[in-house]
């Protein structure tokens, strides 16, 4: 069986006692980085084995993997922060276990884009989560149909691409849509700005340095 287990995305006690278990029960864990998972593991007294396990290496791991749970061994896929598959390595072996007849069974948990979205005070009913926008090729042409989406927008964000993002959203967009930035969440640093986006735009910018993952949310057309 695989297990898709969410870890915490800043707070290591952001865990569920079943998502404990599964890892302490789990014959293997994969991990995106298990270094950075090894840290969340230690914490919580979780000796399993684990194996490397993400997006620049998951074709040739699957097969690997599969072949454990083929004779009945039970693997727990985790990424570095949050629910595999959401802007994270999952898809793929899920899909794999999918045509292999392997059962798959995804945990609930740790996310950042709904603490994101609840907090930022824009409306939260209905909204379309985008994860990370294009880097070049498609960019120009997903804002364009965003700008007139009318659900609340989510988006991830590197924190070194954050100003960038907030510019190009200002010109498809509008400097007047409403918006809010989530960073650090659930860490000590944690904030959230919230205003036009013209005027998070400007809070942003007098940062020397913009650190940790970011979580834009606007505000949908009207």
């Amino acid at each position: 069986m695989l297990y898709l287990v969410p870890t915490p995305i800043g707070n290591l006690d952001d865990i569920t006692l079943r998502a404990l278990r599964v890892l302490r029960e789990a014959d293997l864990i994969a991990c995106e980085d298990t270094r950075t998972s090894g840290r969340l593991l230690d914490h919580h007294d979780v000796d399993t084995p684990t194996t490397s396990y993400h997006e620049h290496n998951e074709r040739e791991k699957t097969p690997e993997l599969l072949t454990r749970m083929r004779v009945g061994r039970d693997v727990a896929l985790i990424s570095d922060a949050g629910s595999p598959g959401i802007s994270d390595p999952g898809f793929y072996i899920a899909r794999a276990c999918w045509e292999e007849d392997i059962e798959v069974q995804a945990l609930p948990g740790p996310t950042a884009l709904i603490p994101a979205l609840t907090a930022s005070a824009l409306p939260s009913d209905r909204f379309a989560f985008e994860g990370f926008l294009p880097k070049k090729q498609g960019r120009q042409t997903r804002l364009t149909t965003l700008a007139d989406e009318p659900r609340t927008v989510v988006l991830y964000e590197s924190p070194h691409r954050l100003l960038r993002t907030l510019e190009d959203l200002i010109e498809h967009f509008g400097a007047d849509r409403r918006a809010a930035v989530a960073r650090e969440l659930t860490k000590k640093y944690e904030e959230v700005e919230r205003g036009t986006l013209k005027e998070v735009r400007s809070y942003f910018g007098g940062y020397k340095k913009v650190r940790g993952e970011c979580v834009v949310v606007v505000d949908g057309a009207s």
